[in-house]
């Protein structure tokens, strides 16, 4: 492969064997190296193929647009959050992570700070996605002497979860905002104040994220085992009836039936975080 562009030390772009080009990301790819000279192949970490077209022509454009170290600091919060998460994510993150956080620096410098009115929800619902978030807030000060508002870290974490859900960002706002009225229902049913610590808490908001992905979806789930839900109805009518006022919200809410299967899940992780929860209280 030949270098056509070199953006910085570290990005580059390149023509393969038939012409076709390539965005190129590996540490030192780019020192010292000019147009037309071979790819050092082993530093290679990620390549945006013709596969990701669009993202490569938008990082493309990205590239040529925001400074060096605007891409620099999105790069170490996304190795940070692959190392936290330890998954992988859309190649998207790497335009529209940088993209944020350049003009999230702009308008601060400007004092344009923009409240993030779902801040609370992403805060209890994705808490590791939120944590990674107020790093990343420290990693900009660290290179930038600027410290934004928490509300920034919300606004990382929703791309965060938007890289690793592989969803549009409307979709994860009103994932979010699906989860947070389901787990309403359910402390205001119970009257109880949820202890997010706990792992039956963490089991049941990582089910609602993605019962709440297949209902934007339209995913409506396959009854399979008629049996196992009756026993599970019988065994917990408490939290079958809390299932019940979930169903019948999200039906009003947002036309969806929730099936025979998903109404077993749902009252048993139901049960378990009141379980979990009362004992807790007891403590």
């Amino acid at each position: 492969m030949k270098i056509k562009q070199v953006f910085n030390n570290n990005v580059i772009s390149a023509l393969d064997n038939d012409d076709n080009e390539l965005i190129i990301k590996g540490k030192g790819l780019g020192f010292m190296k000019k147009p037309g000279d071979n790819v050092t192949e082993e530093n290679i970490e990620k390549i945006f193929t013709n596969e990701n077209q669009d993202t490569s022509k938008q990082l493309t454009n990205l590239l040529e647009e925001v400074p060096l170290q605007i891409i620099e600091i999105s790069d170490e919060i996304i190795q940070l959050t692959k190392l936290t998460l330890g998954k992988e994510l859309n190649d998207i993150i790497y335009v529209s992570l940088t993209d944020h956080i350049h003009y999230a620096i702009q308008r601060h410098k400007d004092g344009m700070n923009i409240k993030n009115g779902l801040l609370w929800e992403i805060s209890n619902i994705y808490q590791e996605e939120y944590a990674i978030g107020k790093k990343a807030l420290e990693i900009i000060e660290a290179h930038t002497s600027i410290q934004l508002p928490d509300d920034e870290a919300g606004f990382i974490a929703h791309h965060i979860v938007n890289a690793a859900l592989n969803e549009e960002m409307t979709n994860v706002v009103n994932i979010t905002k699906v989860t947070q009225e389901v787990l309403n229902i359910v402390k205001y049913h119970f009257n109880i104040q949820f202890d997010r610590n706990t792992l039956a808490h963490h089991r049941f908001v990582t089910h609602l994220k993605f019962f709440a992905q297949r209902l934007f979806r339209g995913e409506r789930g396959v009854d399979r085992d008629e049996f196992l839900y009756q026993i599970v109805k019988e065994k917990h009518k408490d939290a079958y009836a809390c299932a019940e006022k979930i169903a019948l919200f999200i039906k009003k809410t947002y036309s969806y039936t929730i099936s025979n299967d998903e109404m077993m899940y749902l009252t048993i992780h139901i049960q378990r975080v009141v379980s979990q929860q009362t004992l807790t209280d007891k403590l």
